[in-house]
């Protein structure tokens, strides 16, 4: 491998060996899990500003964050006697070469949505062929983790079921369901029933989702570009208002709602 990463392995594993560092000498599989989430939570974010911005230098310093733990879980690994960094990449190049026989073989797939659902079928092949055994209940729901994101598990939820035929027909339906929710919802509040208005605007929330996937839009990445829009323009209202020697609590809504729309003209 390249030498940076040769020392990025090598420094890992000084850090864990006698004489290393205590805190990561304690470490195992388990207690890293946090880490490795958050990490791959600040890399998405940073994904985010680097779209937004075109400035790639919080990336490259959250993929560097995101590497380390790989490292580190292969580390680990190695000392285990269970794996190592080499395997581990090995296994991923064997699985990339595997799944694109239209790059690396002669099977012809020319448009994305072909490529995708030759994954799926290639991953059966290969669970098959392993020995792996089929989950109890059979379903097509069952490869996808309940402790994605809400948003990214309603999303592949409703992939799985639409390759399955279990979709709206065109989008205008979905856009009725939508109104059905909304009005399930104003219901439930009208009469102020709590435990219902949760449960509509969940419901509310997955068909937003479901929206979204038909319209090739992935909705936590849609939603996070909105939060940090709403950052921004919040920004703006409150260093407008510190201008005038002046905060939040000093403000009316009107106000506030007159920044706001200065905020929505700039870019």
């Amino acid at each position: 491998m390249s030498k940076n990463f040769d020392e990025l392995v090598a420094v890992m594993e000084r850090l864990r060996a006698p004489g290393g560092c205590p805190w990561d000498r304690e470490q195992t599989y388990g207690s890293l899990g946090r880490y490795l989430l958050e990490e791959a939570y600040e890399t998405f974010d940073a994904i985010q500003e680097a779209e937004e911005t075109g400035d790639v230098s919080h990336l490259r310093e959250e993929l560097g964050d995101l590497l380390l733990q790989v490292v580190f879980h292969s580390t680990i690994g190695k000392e285990r006697g269970e794996l190592t960094i080499d395997e581990v990449a090995a296994e991923v190049t064997q699985k990339l070469v595997l799944r694109h026989p239209h790059v690396f073989g002669d099977e012809k797939l020319a448009r994305a949505q072909d490529v995708l659902d030759n994954w799926d079928k290639l991953k059966a092949r290969e669970r098959e062929a392993s020995g792996k055994k089929e989950k109890a209940t059979g379903s097509v729901l069952e490869d996808v983790p309940i402790h994605f994101p809400a948003l990214i598990e309603a999303l592949k939820l409703t992939s799985k079921a639409a390759k399955k035929g279990f979709d709206w027909k065109d989008v205008e339906d979905i856009f009725a369901k939508l109104d059905e929710e909304v009005a399930e919802l104003r219901s439930a509040i009208s009469n102020e029933d709590g435990e219902n208005a949760a449960e509509e605007i969940g419901d509310l929330l997955f068909v937003v989702a479901n929206l979204a996937r038909r319209l090739g839009v992935e909705p936590e990445t849609a939603l996070k570009r909105t939060n940090r829009k709403f950052r921004n323009r919040f920004a703006f209202v409150e260093n407008e208002l510190a201008k005038a020697s002046r905060t939040l609590d000093d403000a009316d809504l009107d106000e506030m709602d007159a920044l706001w729309n200065q905020a929505k003209k700039q870019k």
